[in-house]
């Protein structure tokens, strides 16, 4: 189990001592005047707000599109930290492309009893139509988030796998942007590593897993359901940023064997297709029958090597919640290591012992939906209402394999600015992963998510969550 004392990223356990990776920066801030970076705080605010980095939040109405709050105190870790860090999310990353490869050739992982098949056989996310496919290159998930969260000096947990569509990078690549306008010297006094150049690093990525189809540079298009999605801004500006041509589902058609984008002088044939669109809307000539988002065909174009899907097809199964409570097995089943980097202890509602626990223990732990995201359909048992506590209840014993349940972590804190000064905000941190054919490529930092409530542990930007700048000094 963790500790349930917050650890502070910033003091540790002093109060009036930085730990290392803070103490130029904390130097930095005490020569400054507060009243000057409460001004900051807002240029940066009014900055996102012109340039349109916002996202929608969906309910029972219309579509509500908002600013993500934007908090200018960094996140910052070491570079022995981050090289920890890099290890053992490597290590993970490789281990789910094998495992993705496995399920849909051998499964030997099944055969030896490692996992439980009505796992793979009853999910949804688990796609017969991948069976016995090689996506070009072996690569499976070509980008990936890994959520991670820190209770202590030394100890990171990984909360979740993000291998359908993780989103969130464009802010990590605006954060950067903005904290680089608004404190160049900071920059100067310190030796940040760089991020900026992730879009020319995606698109490497993308290149090096061209189809066999592919003669020449490959042609890449970034495939948006279009702008009333929530991610859209991202979408948007990674085509932009990597020089790609960001299409909508009318925009492409199975032309000659190859799928083909509408141009100014007619179709153009497209080598790699970067989908920011759900399996199940790919296409409605495999999938749903009623998608307008996808491309009919797309699949049979797929599997005779004539592009790259990128993420794969499939991939959603290393997103499941159940699944990951099996990620230690996993690692060792694949690498024959021990993991480095450790899973959040998983209660599997799917089990009667464990639901019973859970049942029992309901105001004291977090119990999420196996395929939920975003905050949604969770219940954070510490901050619940009794009244909330019972409903969830209810819900829970209609469908127990719907849902897993973690003890509360106690997750680190980072300064944030607050009108009142300084104040200390939960945090987690997505790293982005870059995949290609013999190949893993890890940003350094990735995006800090900050639970700008007062004692909130929930840090999704849905639920008020805001972001931060995360920094990787060098040595």
């Amino acid at each position: 189990m963790v500790d349930r004392v917050p650890f502070d990223e910033m003091f540790g356990s002093s109060e009036d001592t930085p730990r290392p990776p803070y103490r130029e920066y904390e130097s930095w801030f005490r020569e400054q005047d507060g009243n000057w970076i409460q001004r900051k705080s807002r240029e940066a605010e009014q900055f996102f707000r012109t340039t349109g980095i916002t996202f929608a939040v969906y309910g029972e109405d219309d579509a509500e599109e908002r600013l993500i709050p934007f908090d200018v105190v960094p996140r910052i870790l070491s570079a022995s930290e981050w090289s920890r860090l890099t290890r053992g999310i490597e290590q993970r990353v490789r281990a789910i492309n094998a495992f993705l490869h496995d399920i849909y050739h051998r499964q030997e992982i099944l055969r030896a009893g490692r996992i439980p098949q009505r796992l793979i056989a009853e999910n949804s996310a688990f796609l017969d139509q991948m069976i016995g496919f090689n996506p070009p290159g072996g690569v499976y998930t070509h980008i990936l988030g890994v959520d991670l969260v820190r209770t202590g000096p030394d100890r990171f947990y990984a909360l979740e796998d993000n291998a359908r569509i993780p989103s969130g990078v464009s802010y990590m690549l605006e954060n950067r942007e903005t904290m680089m306008s608004m404190f160049p010297e900071l920059f100067s006094r310190l030796r940040i590593r760089e991020v900026s150049d992730y879009p020319q690093r995606l698109r490497r990525a993308l290149e090096a897993a061209a189809p066999p189809a592919c003669k020449g540079t490959p042609v890449i298009a970034v495939l948006t359901p279009g702008i009333h999605n929530s991610a859209y801004f991202e979408h948007a500006f990674l085509a932009s940023q990597m020089g790609a041509q960001l299409v909508e589902g009318h925009d492409l058609r199975v032309e000659g064997g190859r799928v083909a984008m509408r141009t100014t002088r007619g179709y153009r044939p497209i080598d790699i297709l970067y989908r920011r669109v759900d399996d199940e809307f790919l296409d409605p000539l495999t999938f749903r029958s009623d998608s307008v988002l996808g491309v009919p065909g797309i699949m049979d174009i797929y599997r005779a090597g004539g592009i790259t899907i990128a993420n794969a097809p499939g991939t959603g199964i290393a997103d499941d919640k159940a699944i990951y409570s099996y990620m230690p097995d996993i690692v060792r089943f694949y690498t024959g290591e021990r993991p480095l980097l450790e899973n959040v202890p998983t209660y599997r509602c799917s089990e009667p012992d464990s639901l019973g626990y859970v049942l029992d223990h309901l105001d004291e732990l977090v119990v999420k939906e196996v395929h939920g995201s975003g905050g949604y359909g969770m219940l954070v048992g510490p901050t619940a209402s009794k009244r909330q506590i019972s409903a969830f209840r209810k819900v829970l014993l209609a469908d127990p394999a719907n849902y897993i349940a973690q003890p509360t972590l106690s997750l680190s804190t980072v300064p944030t600015m607050t009108r009142d000064g300084l104040s200390p905000r939960h945090v987690d941190l997505r790293p982005f992963v870059l995949v290609s054919p013999g190949r893993v490529d890890i940003t350094p930092g990735g995006l800090t998510r900050v639970a700008l409530k007062k004692g909130s542990l929930v840090v999704n930007s849905s639920q008020g969550g805001g972001t931060k700048d995360s920094w990787v000094l060098d040595e």
